[in-house]
């Protein structure tokens, strides 16, 4: 099967939809499939050579964070191009309803189109007011697939119709063994993986768990891995304590796997907005000890609690005495993780994709997708 799928955030910048896309087409490529996907992208980015640039993203602020995002007359004409040259049976959008290339491959593109929504409702509100726009592109999907409850809820809601749930995959093989990253092996470890600057990652409030900690436990550290401004974090964490503190900023995959395997307690502290979170299930196949706040998406990926442990969200002191626990019960952490790494099976690819797949073959007939008039 010939397939396109189309990135509306840009692929330089680590993320959430990026990661799934990526691993998605990997995937396919793997069973055999012809895949192309298209995506903003920097002038001189690396990309693997399934992917194609439609140009320079321009930052948005958008839901507590910046998307990066394309769109406008060149970036229209470079994917109706793609679209005709590609001569996909399906063409597989992501937030088609968020204004970059997803919405414009809808616009310039006519035959089976399966769109995959991963937002939860609190991006959609700046954008329910211009639905009646949207819908001339919206209408052309064939297939719709949401990764979550929450992503699922915000599509009935906010631009109507409905969706099949088929949670976002993971490669678990790919994080189950690794060697701790150099100097990371010893003492107590609580890691953070995420963007720093963005305030719904909930950094600052892991960072003022770890000042609260940091006094009574003389060999705790913390390690942060993500982009951001690294001083601009550390001023947060009081003076005699900064020095336990790394911040890696943005890793390779090799080190993001190696510092899952670094830490005695993996933390994810966000503050909501988050659909799903693969983050978790990431440190899930990692077999990471995991503590993360209490919000629908996290709760239900870690199984109500069995495949991690949840603190009250947005709490510091809640973060502080939940993690204290974990570092104290070396046996309890055992079990979180053997919990998580049975858990996160659901979500490995090799499922996945082929759930993926069943939604293409749902909707692709004998012509498949070309360039509108």
């Amino acid at each position: 099967m010939r397939i396109g799928i189309v990135c509306p955030y840009t692929w330089d910048v680590p993320g959430g939809v990026q990661a799934h896309i990526r691993d998605l087409a990997e995937a396919l490529i793997e069973e055999g499939h012809q895949v192309s996907v298209i995506a903003p992208a920097s002038e001189n980015a690396p990309l693997p050579a399934y992917v194609t640039s439609v140009g320079r993203a321009v930052p948005v602020p958008f839901n507590g964070s910046v998307a990066r995002l394309s769109f406008g007359f060149l970036s229209a004409n470079r994917v109706r191009r793609w679209v005709r040259e590609g001569r996909f049976d399906v063409l597989h959008v992501h937030e088609p309803a968020v204004p970059s290339v997803g919405l414009l491959a809808c616009w310039v593109a006519r035959g089976p189109i399966v769109a995959t929504f991963h937002t939860s409702h609190e991006r959609y509100r700046s954008l329910s007011v211009t639905t009646p726009v949207l819908m001339s592109a919206l209408e052309k999907i064939s297939g719709r697939i949401a990764v979550s409850d929450a992503a699922r809820k915000t599509l009935v809601e906010f631009i109507g119709g409905d969706a099949v749930l088929i949670p976002n995959g993971v490669a678990v093989g790919r994080y189950a063994d690794a060697e701790p990253l150099p100097g990371w092996d010893e003492g107590e470890v609580i890691g953070f993986l995420g963007r720093m600057d963005e305030p719904r990652k909930g950094l600052p409030v892991l960072l003022d768990a770890f000042a609260m900690l940091a006094e009574k436990r003389p060999g705790l550290r913390l390690l942060v891995a993500g982009p951001g401004d690294a001083q601009e974090a550390l001023a947060r964490v009081p003076a005699p304590f900064r020095d336990r503190v790394g911040l890696l900023g943005m890793v390779s995959e090799e080190d993001k796997v190696r510092a899952y395997h670094s830490v005695d307690v993996f933390c994810a502290p966000n503050l909501g907005g988050e659909s799903f979170g693969i983050v978790l299930t990431e440190a899930m196949s990692a077999g990471a000890a995991i503590l993360a706040s209490d919000i629908p998406a996290f709760r239900k990926v870690l199984d109500d609690g069995q495949a991690g442990a949840l603190f009250e969200t947005g709490d510091a002191a809640s973060l502080a005495r939940e993690a204290a626990a974990l570092l104290d019960d070396p046996v309890r952490r055992a079990k979180l993780s053997e919990g998580a790494r049975q858990a996160v099976w659901k979500y490995d690819w090799s499922t996945v994709a082929r759930d993926v797949l069943r939604v293409y073959e749902t909707v692709a007939g004998t012509t498949g997708v070309e360039e509108d008039d």
